[in-house]
């Protein structure tokens, strides 16, 4: 399971290189601020680098504009937990060292059923 997860983000990451659409790309104090596109136009991807590596909060979206996954860089590493949105999933991803740590599952309609 950890490898699956771990795939999904290696993809999710290559992606963000593989945009055929031109990046935005707007210097923020000493990060640059990137915004990739699908083709149709929608925000695919959005976040942070410094000094070349990905850094800070990413936020990625499918080509209908819904977010399907979030997480933190520090100077290029995954770390600390990521998000990922499938259908009534959501996985949490611990990240240390840029490796997967832990994954847990929630079924969002039962969290939204139990916080009533």
């Amino acid at each position: 399971m950890k490898k699956i997860i771990f795939l999904m983000a290696v993809v999710f990451s290559v992606g963000m290189y593989s945009q055929s659409t031109e990046p935005t790309l707007e210097k923020v104090g000493e990060m640059v601020k990137a915004t990739y596109f699908h083709e149709n136009g929608q925000i695919a991807q959005v976040g942070h680098y410094l000094d070349g590596k990905l850094h800070g909060q990413w936020f990625m979206y499918n080509s209908e504009g819904n977010k399907i996954a979030s997480g933190k860089y520090i100077n290029g590493t995954k770390s600390g937990k990521w998000f990922f949105w499938e259908g009534e999933i959501l996985k949490e991803v611990d990240y240390a060292d840029n490796r997967i740590v832990d994954v847990k599952n929630w079924n969002q309609s039962q969290v939204a059923t139990t916080n009533k």
